[in-house]
C-alpha cells in the first residue's frame, strides 16, 4: 500500500489537524505513523474517529519511547494500552522497538511478542537497528520483526545495512525518505526531476520504491501529499539510481553514527553499553 507519515500532527492545533486527516484520507492514504514520542497519538485518534474509515480500512503503526524501553515490561504494557486508548483502537496493525537500548531491548521485544498473542499488537518491527543490534536480538526471539524503519535517502544510503535486513526478510521503511525538504533544490536532484518532468520529492520517493524501499513522505500540505502519492508512473533509470546512490559522504556516515550513539540512550539513565564498533554503511 502507499504510506504517509503524520510526526508534525502534535505541533498543531486539533482543527487543523482534522483537516490535515480529512486531506490525508481524500487522497488516498492509509497508513499512519504514530509513536509515543511524537506525542500526537490522542489527535490522530479523534480525526480518525471523524474520518468514520472503517477500522480495517487504516493501517496503525507506533512505537514505543527509550523511557519505556528502558523501564521494562509494565511500563511496555501500559504504554501500549496508552497508545490504544488515544488511537481509539483495541489493535495496532504494527508495533516497533524505537531504538535499541543498550542491555534492554531484547527484553522489550519479548514483550511485544507477549502482546502479539494476546492480538493487541498485529506485526512487530524495530527501528534504528544496525545489523550488530539485530544480530545481538535474533537468538532470543521467535517472531521476526516485520520492518526495521531507519532514515533512508540518498544522502544517507546505508547499502550494507539494506541489504543485509533486505536478505534477512526484514523490510526496510524509510523515515526523513524526503530529507525534512532540505534538498529539494540539489543540483542533481533537480536535474533528474526535470529529465522526467516530476518532482525533486517524487525523485526522492521512486528511488525508494525502486530500492524495495517503503516511502512514508511526511507532510501537511494537501498538494505535497498528491504529489507524493504520484510515483508509479515513472522509472528512474539505471544513470539517474547511480548518480543519486552517489551523494552519501563519509560525513553523513559519521553524523549518523553519533546520532545514533546519542538515541540508543537518550532519556535513560544509562551512561555506558553503547555500541562502537557498527556498521554505518
Amino acid at each position: 500500500g502507499t504510506n504517509a507519515e503524520y510526526g508534525v500532527a502534535t505541533t498543531l492545533n486539533a482543527d487543523i489537524v482534522f483537516n490535515i486527516f480529512k486531506d490525508v484520507i481524500d487522497v488516498g492514504y492509509r497508513f499512519f505513523d504514530c509513536a509515543q514520542f511524537y506525542n500526537n497519538e490522542n489527535v490522530v485518534g479523534q480525526a480518525l474517529k471523524c474520518s468514520n474509515m472503517p477500522r480495517e480500512d487504516l493501517f496503525l503503526a507506533s512505537k514505543v519511547w527509550t523511557d519505556n524501553i528502558y523501564l521494562g515490561r509494565d511500563a511496555i504494557i501500559k504504554q501500549v494500552e496508552t497508545t490504544l486508548k488515544d488511537l481509539q483502537t483495541t489493535y495496532l496493525d504494527l508495533y516497533l522497538i524505537h531504538w535499541p537500548v543498550p542491555g534492554k531491548h531484547i527484553e522489550a521485544y519479548k514483550v511485544l511478542e507477549e502482546l502479539q498473542k494476546e492480538g493487541k499488537i498485529k506485526s512487530i518491527g524495530i527501528s534504528n537497528y544496525t545489523i550488530e543490534d539485530y544480530l545481538e536480538l535474533k537468538p532470543h526471539i521467535t517472531i521476526k520483526p516485520t520492518i526495521n524503519q531507519i532514515e533512508v535517502n540518498p544522502f544517507l544510503y546505508r547499502k550494507n545495512t539494506i541489504n543485509f535486513f533486505q536478505a534477512e526478510g526484514v523490510h526496510i521503511q524509510a523515515y526523513r525518505a524526503l530529507r525534512q525538504g532540505q534538498e529539494m533544490n540539489n543540483n542533481i536532484i533537480a536535474t533528474i526531476a526535470k529529465k522526467h518532468n516530476k518532482t525533486s520529492a517524487q525523485v526522492l520517493g521512486r528511488w525508494c520504491i525502486q530500492k524495495n524501499i517503503i516511502f512514508i513522505p511526511k507532510t501537511v500540505n494537501r498538494q505535497r501529499m498528491e504529489e507524493n502519492i504520484n510515483i508509479f508512473d515513472f522509472s528512474l533509470d539505471a544513470e539517474d539510481i547511480s548518480q543519486l546512490d552517489s551523494l552519501t559522504t563519509q560525513q553523513s556516515l559519521t553524523a549518523f553514527k553519533e546520532l545514533y550513539q546519542k538515541c540508543v540512550i537518550r532519556d535513560t539513565p544509562l551512561t555506558e553499553g553503547v555500541k562502537t564498533n557498527i556498521t554505518v554503511d
